[in-house]
């Protein structure tokens, strides 16, 4: 008896093209729903509560003439605050948050102290952009924050 051979039919067809379009779509489908579920997406709770005093605060935060320099070496992050004529700046009160900007589950609290130059923290860095997101108080009760962004290589 010989043995028959399959033929490729417009039934084939039809279920191998809808088989290729059903994965597509049920890849696409978990990624927007992984990415909707990881990200915060909120910067402030009430958008209107917060531009009320933004001008006033960003006016106080310039009059300081702070900048903000953040670097890496090892296991150790750097955070450089510097004046406007280029002295450090040693704050009342520092804090912030390190992590990437694309999610939250790498997020870390770094305990910064000041070494009369700079703040320094340990802190568990892999290579790629890294966000701090700081909050420092100056000694005249000013609040100062900044997103600052901070290359890492590998």
């Amino acid at each position: 008896m010989a043995k028959r051979e399959r033929e490729f039919t417009g039934k084939h067809a039809l279920m191998l093209f809808g088989g290729a379009f059903a994965v597509i779509i049920g890849v696409n489908i978990a990624l927007a729903v992984s990415a909707v579920k990881t990200f915060p997406g909120l910067e402030v709770k009430n958008s209107y509560v917060a531009s009320q005093e933004f001008d006033k605060r960003r006016n106080a935060q310039e009059a300081l003439g702070w900048s903000v320099y953040a670097s890496s070496a090892g296991d150790q992050v750097k955070l450089e605050i510097t004046d406007a004529d280029g002295n450090p700046v040693e704050v009342a009160k520092l804090t912030a948050t390190l992590g990437r900007a694309t999610h939250v589950q790498d997020d870390q609290q770094p305990e910064f102290a000041f070494d009369g130059q700079a703040y320094i923290a340990p802190a568990d860095l892999g290579p790629g952009n890294w966000n701090i997101r700081m909050v420092a108080r100056a000694k005249n009760g000013t609040e100062f924050t900044q997103r600052v962004i901070l290359h890492v290589k590998g």
